[in-house]
């Protein structure tokens, strides 16, 4: 088994927190999209006739495609790749770009499952993130989609913004609770890089976000989900029983994918690749010399240890021991996960690490204390 994911990097307009590959331009889109399908050619042996279970169109904004640019796409998959039992197929949409005659537009391509961008459902917050939307377009996007067929709904949710209050928070969590949205993932809001949001808090024009705040967010969200019977499976994913992200969670498995498209990242337990982050750069090295601009590395055993210990412990399935012994000949350091089990961080069942809720908060510190050295 593995997965497909496609990297469709435009955007309407540029979110104020957002560093992740895009473009406000769609100059360049229809010779990407033929480059995208290039790519899909000349990558077809990355995944050794492994059977495609999931794709996933992401980005960027993949809900600026047409139906049939998204099918155009797809059939280019079904040519190369084995996907005779495709379990989930998931675009990322935003509330902006649905409405009916699109929705059920999709209804006729391989996309089985949207994920929503929606953020928050205050408008001061949407304006604060400088998002697209507002909220009457989420209240109109999530019943288009649900009254055009789409059951399989997942959205995005930022905590963290300014002002936001734990009242607050819990409402916009009944909110989406009221629509009876089956999965949700959930994120810090958090100052990246060459980033609008950098650049204000760094000249004086915004305050340095509240991390203490954030942290008694997330906490609170944490009570909520297992009050409302969500299982968090994932540090930043919650799911009703059966709604888990098929995608997302074989990446936290380690199950082998392929990302496609400038930026994307791929992974097939061995080695690492990623593409390079610039739309023209990508679109010249796959439509006229026919390569692909990617740069990879091979895995050393520290790598695919540390990798596991890294994702597996974000999950509510933890990190096994045995497993870790057995495939790689590693026994991590007692003293450190005793340290962390009496700091009430870190549990151990049955030879499985498992954060706690206050463990959660470190996750990334704890991981990165138990990695093995190269």
């Amino acid at each position: 088994m593995a997965g497909i994911y496609i990297h469709i990097p435009f955007c309407k307009k540029a979110c104020n927190y957002c560093n992740f590959h895009f473009s406000t331009s769609l100059a360049l889109k229809d010779q990407l999209l033929n480059a995208l399908k290039e790519e899909l050619r000349l990558q077809s042996g990355y995944l050794k006739n492994n059977t495609i279970d999931t794709i996933y169109f992401g980005g960027g904004t993949p809900s600026l495609l047409s139906a049939r640019e998204l099918q155009d796409i797809f059939a280019q998959i079904e040519k190369h790749y084995i996907i005779d039992n495709l379990l989930e197929c998931t675009l990322e949409a935003n509330p902006d770009d649905l409405d009916t005659p699109y929705v059920k537009a999709l209804r006729n391509t391989a996309i089985n499952r949207l994920s929503i961008g929606v953020q928050s459902f205050k408008e001061a917050d949407l304006k604060f993130m400088n998002r697209a939307h507002t909220v009457q377009q989420v209240d109109y996007a999530l019943k288009c989609a649900q009254d055009n067929g789409f059951a399989n709904l997942s959205i995005d949710l930022i905590y963290g913004t300014p002002d936001l209050s734990i009242q607050e928070w819990e409402q916009h969590l009944n909110t989406m609770l009221s629509y009876e949205i089956p999965h949700f993932s959930s994120y810090a809001l958090t100052v990246e890089p060459q980033t609008a949001l950098a650049h204000k808090i760094k000249t004086h024009q915004l305050p340095a976000l509240n991390s203490e705040a954030a942290a008694q967010h997330f906490l609170r969200l944490m009570e909520w989900a297992n009050e409302k019977g969500f299982d968090h499976y994932e540090i930043s994913n919650f799911g009703k029983p059966g709604a888990h992200a098929i995608h997302n969670t074989n990446y936290w498995k380690g199950i082998p994918y392929l990302g496609i498209g400038p930026s994307a990242h791929s992974f097939n337990n061995h080695s690492r690749q990623w593409n390079i982050a610039n739309n023209q750069q990508y679109i010249t090295a796959l439509l006229k010399e026919q390569i692909i601009p990617s740069t990879s590395e091979l895995l050393s055993i520290a790598d695919q240890v540390n990798e596991y210990i890294m994702t597996s412990l974000r999950t509510m399935w933890g990190c096994n021991l045995h497993k870790i012994q057995d495939t790689w000949g590693i026994i991590l350091n007692t003293t450190i996960i005793e340290k962390y089990n009496q700091q009430e961080l870190l549990q151990v069942q049955d030879h499985i690490l498992l954060l706690t809720q206050q463990g959660k908060l470190f996750a990334d510190a704890i991981a990165a204390d138990l990695f093995i050295d190269s």
